[in-house]
């Protein structure tokens, strides 16, 4: 089923509105006259007489949806309606829907409804994690303090794994400023290796670095291929996940093969020799690396949620 739902993926990838308000609500509208009259829908007939907006858009008709999966905030005052792009957003979502049904004839619409619930859920959740440097606390502390607010928004995102992104992209901002942007390729946290032909999140001068919150063994044997590959594999993990990943390799013959690496050492190692070891430099080092992950954020990822507010 999540195959089926790739449509909404790119969707969003390509129009990043959809997860404004307007967008939302034009999601959830146009979704749920598909779920009363079916596929394919007619752009045109969706407009109103007037032509001038989405016919059934407003906001009595978002907050019935929303109610019946138990949410009670308002969307939008004007529920979309008077939401200036509201009809493109409309005609595109309508071709993206009829495409999808054409090419999936079993394709669920309340699954496809429950993606967008997901996404006004994440909307509600939180305008993403707030960055405020502590002059008393240490570099980690910082640091945790980001990655503890992503880790409360992940929980009432429906099985989203912001952490895993965010230290991803953490890890590619960091490797940046050490490299000089370009170096590297960077890619959505929800791209798998294998369909890019990867042989990690970062392949840098012969080593293939992979970034994860929880160790697995399907990592220790991707870690293994690298090896075979003539590549040497780093394992940057949580600190937590630290002693997981080495217990995974303890049993193997790549024991001693694989560098593993708490991902807080990892990035604080940077900001000190970044900084020279300045303690006033700290700061502004961090606010480079995080500057740099908004970027990343906006040219690989969907969610607005993951970027940091300053």
């Amino acid at each position: 089923m999540r195959g089926q739902l790739e449509f909404l993926d790119a969707l969003v990838a390509q129009q990043k509105k959809f997860l404004n308000k307007g967008g939302l609500c034009v999601g959830l509208v146009v979704t749920r006259t598909a779920q009363e009259e079916g596929l394919p829908l007619d752009a045109i007939s969706m407009r109103t007489d007037e032509r001038g907006q989405v016919r059934g858009l407003g906001k009595a008709a978002v907050q019935s949806i929303l109610a019946e999966f138990e949410i009670t905030k308002t969307l939008a005052e004007e529920g979309g309606r008077t939401s200036r792009g509201s009809l493109g957003l409309m005609e595109a979502y309508v071709d993206a829907l009829n495409r999808a049904k054409k090419g999936c004839s079993t394709l669920d619409l309340a699954k496809v409804m429950e993606w967008w619930i997901a996404k006004v859920r994440v909307h509600f959740s939180s305008e993403g994690p707030k960055f405020h440097f502590d002059t008393a606390k240490s570099i980690s502390a910082n640091l945790t303090a980001i990655l503890n607010q992503v880790h409360e928004i992940q929980k009432n995102s429906s099985g989203a794994n912001y952490v895993g992104a965010m230290l991803q992209h953490l890890v590619g901002a960091k490797l940046d400023i050490v490299l000089g942007s370009g170096f590297i390729k960077h890619h959505s946290h929800s791209t798998a290796d294998n369909s890019t032909k990867r042989n990690a999140d970062f392949e840098i001068n012969g080593v293939a670095v992979h970034v994860t919150t929880h160790p697995t063994e399907a990592l220790i044997r991707k870690a293994a291929g690298n090896l075979q590959s003539g590549l040497k594999p780093i394992i940057v993990t949580m600190a937590d996940g630290v002693e997981g990943a080495l217990f995974l390799l303890s049993g193997t013959e790549w024991r001693e093969r694989v560098d593993v690496m708490d991902a807080g050492q990892f990035l604080i190692a940077n900001i000190y020799e970044h900084s020279l070891f300045r303690m006033g430099d700290c700061q502004s080092t961090i606010r480079t690396i995080l500057e740099r992950y908004n970027q990343i954020v906006d040219e690989c990822e969907t969610d607005p949620v993951l970027k940091i507010r300053f």
